[in-house]
């Protein structure tokens, strides 16, 4: 059984070696394809994102834009930290292609809010980190990360509400960004604090309607191909993740549309030991991993 989830087609990326070059070449063509590509295996936005290369050509970020958006009508999702490129993009992108589907910012953060003044100009829906808060440190106000489930929490309601409260954002329009850590050096239990703070903004009536997304390539990071059972580790890793949270309220993945991801049934190997891993802090979250793998 597959999931009841929208996936934001990561593949625009020049993360990606096949897509690098296809920047690198300025190949139009290639990157539409790719656009199509996703677009036809069911993504419900294209993120975008060219690389450093943004910063210092914002024409060729919206040719991109524009080219992307001539052969699909898939909305487009931005995914840089400049505001200064943010307003280029949203300059070029055209609701009417999109079927007047809103575009994506991604994303803000409570240190990076200067992209909120965009909003007014231009109308998006948002990506919002819950990973890091502000904190006033000797009158300054600091970045500091996130790694409690209450501090996740914390974080996001207090910005979703900004967000509705005083911008008139509607609670669909925002999509709460939770961290998913790697596994294999996780002893702090950050897994764990995601899940529980994917259970704690699920419940809080406050926050009905808002969206919960991440990316999941991280959690099965330098992990063997395979695990005990001789499934895809990483793969199923990531199923096992969606099969815990996606009940809780997770709807959105940040992934390649042709993934595949599948509920994974109670006896399923990876998802017991993702389970029991959970548990874990420490050393034994290292005994805990190497569970999945024949060492």
């Amino acid at each position: 059984m597959s999931f009841n989830i929208r996936i934001i087609g990561e593949r625009i990326n020049p993360g990606f070696k096949s897509t690098k070059a296809l920047f690198d070449n300025s190949d139009i063509p290639g990157i539409q394809a790719l656009a199509v590509k996703q677009a036809e295996a069911g993504a419900s936005w294209l993120n975008v994102n060219i690389g450093a290369r943004a910063l210092t050509d914002t024409e060729w970020m919206a040719t991109v834009i524009r080219a992307i958006q001539e052969v699909t009508t898939v909305p487009l999702s931005f995914d840089f930290p400049s505001k200064k490129v943010q307003e280029a993009c949203l300059q070029a992108y055209d609701p009417a292609k999109a079927q007047g589907a809103l575009p994506l910012v991604n994303s803000i953060t409570e240190h990076r809010w200067d992209l909120m003044e965009l909003y007014g100009p231009y109308r998006f829906k948002v990506i919002l980190m819950a990973s890091e808060r502000v904190e006033a440190v000797n009158g300054a106000m600091i970045a500091k990360g996130n790694k409690s489930a209450d501090e996740i929490y914390g974080t996001a309601r207090r910005c979703a509400l900004r967000l509705m409260n005083d911008y008139g954002m509607p609670a669909d329009d925002i999509i709460v960004d939770m961290s998913v850590s790697a596994i294999i050096a996780d002893t702090e239990g950050l897994n764990r604090s995601t899940v529980e703070a994917i259970r704690l903004i699920g419940q809080d009536p406050a926050l009905k309607g808002v969206h919960m997304m991440g990316g999941l390539s991280n959690i099965g990071q330098q992990l063997p191909p395979k695990a005990v059972d001789g499934s895809d580790l990483k793969h199923a890793l990531e199923c096992a993740f969606l099969t815990l949270t996606v009940p809780l309220g997770f709807d959105t993945v940040l992934g390649t549309p042709w993934r595949g991801y599948e509920v994974l049934p109670a006896d399923h190997y990876v998802l017991a030991t993702y389970q029991n891993f959970l548990q874990q802090t420490g050393s034994n979250a290292l005994r805990a991993v190497r569970k999945f793998y024949k060492a």
